[in-house]
């Protein structure tokens, strides 16, 4: 079977594991870890050897950002998942991310399994906890650089180590209290979404039967993030206060990971006038391809196929200047996270299917779906693989190096020298 290690690795990479610095089983408690490579067989794009030359060729030697990732490492063993989340401590695949070719990824701390805690029971001490064993962890090794600003990213590019962004998926955390955003950014963090899945103090999520929009503390948050230099996600918001934010803010803002509901009618998904109106002020969508989220009535399971469906569906409807992938996977079964942390809190709390009721307006398009659901996104399984797979698959589909190299990097790189201060 064909083999990760087969392909270009890191040169600032010299083997650290999380936590070398400490005694595991005196300091923490160890766990066997899921493979960071080759936990499942590579997908196969079916590109000929000077396809495949070229695509990797492209992936050594410009700029790629992932969007959206959660790249840690969880237990072999599933069961032990909620446990492992509860523990506060959780290992980067740094060995992994190796291999990626990637030049920056953005962080989404978010919890213990990487984004179900962010609304449910993350607290104001729970964010401090995250970011503090993240910083103390990266600060013992050298492949990962923390990157702040935009020059810092220009600075990573090619020198064979890995940028890394702090981000943060919803600040329900923060309750009322605006300066906790400037904390944020002293610590580090240069992404954060407003709201994760249901209302908050500052707007409404896209699970809500209905959404409030906007509130005036979102409207006092939107501007102190514009101040600071911090960017806005509204992945998880709903379809009025995405609009709202949109208007609202000084900056482009992002949807670091998400689809087309044109494509799959899911609340999950967003609607044709939320990311028309989201490329008109110039921001950003990477489209997601964590298990069963950007699917697609033309194709049976989820893979690179159903993910680059969306793809072409918003570079056509926003301009391919606005479109990059925002993967938001991590090295473990992501399925299997979902349905274990689904007994914690009653629910699978960030299922793709709509609500039954009917769906109305600010949800325009949300139909009730039956699908078959899938292990893992094939082709899109895990931050290793993802944007080697997704350069593949364009230079297959004929498209050109500039695009490419846009879609890898350079749409993020434009937007962040906009938002980022």
């Amino acid at each position: 079977m064909p083999s990760t290690r087969n392909f270009n690795q890191a040169s600032g990479y010299a083997g650290y594991r999380s936590f070398d610095y400490l005694s595991p089983g005196v300091d923490y408690r160890p766990y066997e870890w899921t493979s960071e490579i080759d936990r499942l067989p590579l997908y196969d794009l079916g590109l000929s050897p000077e396809q495949a030359a070229h695509a990797e060729d492209l992936l050594q030697n410009n700029l790629v950002i992932s969007l959206h990732d959660h790249p840690q490492v969880f237990p072999k063993d599933m069961s032990k998942a909620v446990e492992y989340g509860q523990s506060g401590r959780y290992p980067v695949g740094y060995e992994g991310l190796s291999y990626s070719g990637m030049d920056v990824v953005f962080d989404n701390l978010a919890g213990p399994t990487g984004c179900i805690m962010s609304h449910y029971s993350w607290t104001w001490a729970d964010v401090a906890y995250d970011i503090g064993h993240r910083l103390a962890d990266i600060a013992h090794q050298d492949f990962v650089r923390i990157v702040r600003t935009v020059d810092d990213i220009k600075a990573i590019a090619g020198s064979g180590h890995l940028g890394w962004v702090l981000a943060l998926e919803a600040a329900s955390m923060i309750d009322n209290d605006i300066d906790r955003i400037d904390i944020l950014h002293g610590w580090g963090v240069r992404q954060m979404g407003l709201v994760y899945n249901e209302s908050n103090l500052l707007g409404g999520g896209l699970k809500e039967s209905s959404d409030g929009g906007l509130t005036r503390f979102g409207h006092r948050v939107v501007e102190r993030m514009n101040k600071l230099g911090m960017s806005i996600d509204l992945s998880h918001a709903g379809d009025r206060t995405s609009i709202d934010t949109i208007a609202a803010s000084e900056a482009p803002v992002m949807i670091t990971h998400a689809g087309a509901r044109g494509v799959w009618p899911s609340e999950r998904m967003k609607p044709d006038h939320v990311l028309k109106a989201l490329a008109e002020a110039g921001g950003l969508l990477g489209i997601e391809a964590a298990p069963n989220s950007t699917m697609s009535p033309d194709h049976e399971a989820h893979t690179i196929e159903s993910v680059m469906q969306h793809f072409e569906y918003c570079a056509n409807l926003m301009g391919i200047d606005n479109v990059t992938f925002g993967p938001d996977t991590l090295y473990a079964d992501h399925a299997k996270i979902h349905t274990e942390f689904s007994t914690l809190f009653g629910a699978n709390v960030d299922a793709v299917e709509p609500a039954s009721e009917p769906a109305p307006l600010t949800r325009v398009g949300v139909q009730p779906i039956s699908a078959t659901k899938s292990e893992y996104c094939a082709g899109f399984e895990n931050p290793t693989e993802n944007f080697r797979n997704a350069i593949g698959w364009m230079l297959k589909q004929g498209y050109s190096d500039d695009d490419i190299r846009k879609v890898a990097g350079g749409n993020t790189l434009r937007v962040l020298g906009q938002t980022w201060r």
